[in-house]
């Protein structure tokens, strides 16, 4: 039986992922673009179908993007072809690039659910960064935990351009010990009660509490770090958001 990879967004999830989320919400958008300077150089890991990474080519911006999923950047590409991306696992990606600003958008780093794998991660972006280079990225907090469900149910529900309906179902359940909530999910494809194609996935996040990735990026040698609770850059002091944003420093 072929394993799947956790956290792999393969074809209809990338399909259901480009009809609900094309475009960067324009609040997450301008947060990550107050930290671009023109003749810098980005990178976005993570960069999925390119929701962040096109507008910030469209606005003249030197980036490269980074992902697993040949779906994802397939996406990208028929955007914008000349996009420059690689297809790598971000424990694999290496360059001799050193990079002035490097965000991930989505509250993806809480997609490493292995602590241990994400201090690695975390060392190589910084790594990555130029001389007073920034890393700029968000994780989902234990707020945002889902309640427990042990049956599958439907929980999104879309029309692909063809007319076909794409279901997404999925189950929860969040372990306490390692603030990991667990939500395999399987996508279908129907033409009318015909199902022409299912896909399932291992979705994993780490839900963060309050100060806890503060002391992965000390440990990892970040310096500065600023904890934001929104957008608009409150800062954090407590639990109650459904997202941490981190506004760190390599030097």
């Amino acid at each position: 039986m072929k394993r799947v990879k956790q956290n792999y967004y393969g074809s209809l999830c990338t399909e259901m992922y480009e009809i609900l989320h094309k475009d960067a919400p324009k609040d997450e958008l301008d947060f990550y673009l107050s930290y671009a300077k023109k003749g810098q150089k980005f990178l976005e890991p993570l960069c999925g179908s390119g929701r962040f990474l096109v507008p910030f080519l469209e606005y003249g911006f030197d980036i490269c993007g980074m992902d697993l999923s040949d779906e994802m950047l397939e996406k990208l590409k028929q955007k914008a072809p000349n996009a420059k991306t690689v297809c790598t696992d971000i424990t694999k990606y290496s360059s001799n690039e050193k990079y002035d600003y490097i965000f991930i958008s989505s509250g993806s780093v809480s997609l490493f659910t292995d602590i241990n794998q994400c201090k690695k991660i975390l060392r190589k972006l910084k790594d990555l960064l130029s001389q007073n280079g920034k890393f700029v990225f968000a994780v989902d907090t234990i707020a945002d935990r889902c309640k427990d469900d042990n049956d599958y149910r439907i929980t999104v529900s879309v029309k692909t351009e063809q007319g076909y309906d794409l279901l997404l179902k999925n189950k929860n359940y969040y372990d306490e010990q390692t603030q990991t909530q667990f939500s395999p999910s399987v996508y279908e494809l129907y033409n009318g009660t015909q199902l022409l194609q299912s896909e399932t996935m291992d979705f994993q996040t780490h839900l963060y509490k309050f100060g806890e990735m503060e002391t992965y990026l000390r440990e990892t040698g970040f310096t500065r770090v600023k904890t934001y609770s929104s957008f608009s850059k409150e800062i954090a002091v407590n639990d109650n958001c459904e997202m941490f944003l981190f506004e760190c420093c390599a030097n």
